[in-house]
């Protein structure tokens, strides 16, 4: 029999995906390690690979496919020695059996859990056919981002997909054919059908929610409802750590340093003196970190993500400042692997550069704890008994009380503050 393809899961919080396009057709050879399709997941746009061998017989979900729930068949695989009729056989397979009428999706989108897989539609899918009507382009987020680099203005392009949704495939097609107009300024960008307000209530544009949107929901809301926050908060001195910063900065144009590359370097050496800081929950134990793998949020238009600098406490200011330049580009353009954002022990937010002064951020689980930090700013502070001012920075510790205690809390943020205020501690 042929084998069947499964939407596979990409990332531990995946679902469900989108399939984006194919890169393989009806009747191609297949090799193990072949790039099948390019798969749409919540965190990024990633390529899967076939792990076996032999002729793609069957796409079963076409390309710009929405909502393809994991594990569900999206093509079959003739091997060595089968033909047409082997596919005629899979095809004619009885499909399982309905469920009952009651019985919905694992998902709770309230779709049959019996749907055929050939269809490649779901709950999903459809809502997003039903928001795509009226003025609005019916198009993939890759086909979107794609269109936006090369200047071309989708309203010009026909949509090959379901439904007439505009996939990655149509945008390459019409930029060889020479349709690369520029697309209109972002500044007048095509309104949404204002949907009608309630009674005695404002008129309201609704924007889907994307895969990465809801994952941010659904893990967020779980955290503060299940993770019992504490607090800390300690108050920085940043003059020298500027003071060496441009130091620094001048001797080189191998990097550019920011504060928060001396925050990653302070947090990492910080754990390694505290590393009961360092420890996340399970049900049956406290799992205490050997690695100080730190993850660092980074803003995207689809949502927040947190690419992971591996072994952060190893690596010396310049290494970490070019690592994250680079694993926040990736971030930011959807292309950052699994392993770049997956696991992690701690995590730093940081939105000084945006001025705000002091906030406090919901905690990542598995992890336990997670710094915010904020902007440094110049404040009266007493130095010797006498009023001065300092550039001084704001940062909270959001704690998971369950793993670390108000103590080891106090003692990490000591540590951390010491290494703030005497940066030239972290260059030995």
């Amino acid at each position: 029999m042929p084998i069947e393809i499964l939407m596979p899961a990409l990332s531990p919080t995946m679902s469900e995906g989108n399939l984006a396009r194919w890169l393989k057709k009806e009747g191609d050879p297949v090799k193990s390690g072949d790039v099948l399709a390019e798969i749409e997941t919540d965190k990024a746009t990633m390529e899967f690979e076939a792990t076996d061998e032999g002729t793609l017989g069957k796409i079963l979900v076409p390309g710009g496919a929405q909502g393809v729930k994991v594990n569900q068949p999206i093509a079959l695989l003739l091997e060595e020695g089968e033909d047409a009729q082997a596919l005629s056989k899979a095809m004619a397979k009885p499909a399982p059996a309905a469920a009952p009428a009651a019985a919905v999706s694992p998902s709770g989108t309230g779709v049959p859990a019996g749907v055929a897989a050939i269809t490649g539609r779901d709950a999903g899918a459809t809502k997003e056919m039903e928001a795509s009507r009226g003025d609005r382009l019916f198009a993939s987020p890759l086909a979107r981002r794609v269109a936006k680099e090369a200047g071309l203005d989708l309203a010009g392009v026909t949509g090959s997909g379901p439904h007439g949704r505009i996939v990655r495939g149509d945008v390459e097609q019409a930029l060889a054919a020479g349709k690369a107009v520029a697309a209109p300024a972002p500044a007048a960008p095509r309104p949404a059908t204002p949907a009608v307000p309630p009674e005695f209530g404002p008129a309201f544009t609704e924007q889907p929610l994307s895969s990465m949107r809801k994952v941010i929901a659904r893990r967020l809301t779980e955290a503060k409802q299940t993770v019992p926050h504490f607090y800390l908060t300690v108050d920085c001195l940043l003059d020298q750590l500027l003071a060496l910063r441009s130091e620094l900065n001048a001797r080189s144009d191998a990097y550019k340093l920011s504060v928060n590359d001396f925050v990653i370097r302070a947090v990492a050496l910080g754990l390694k003196k505290v590393p009961a800081a360092n420890a996340s929950f399970t049900e049956t134990a406290i799992r205490l970190y050997s690695d100080i793998d730190i993850s660092v949020a980074v803003a995207t238009p689809n949502g927040l993500i947190t690419p992971v600098l591996r072994h952060a406490d190893r690596k010396g200011l310049a290494e970490i400042s070019n690592e994250m330049k680079t694993l926040a580009a990736k971030a930011r353009d959807g292309k950052l692997k699994p392993e770049e954002y997956q696991g992690g022990g701690f995590s730093i937010s940081n939105l000084g550069m945006f001025g705000v002064k002091q906030f406090e951020a919901i905690i990542n689980p598995p992890q336990g704890a997670i710094l915010a930090v904020g902007a440094g700013e110049q404040r009266p502070v007493v130095k010797d008994g006498a009023l001065a001012i300092a550039t001084v920075m704001s940062c909270t510790l959001s704690v998971d009380h369950r793993v670390v205690d108000g103590a080891i809390g106090a003692e990490f943020l000591a540590a951390f503050k010491g290494l703030i205020e005497q940066p030239l501690t972290m260059l030995l």
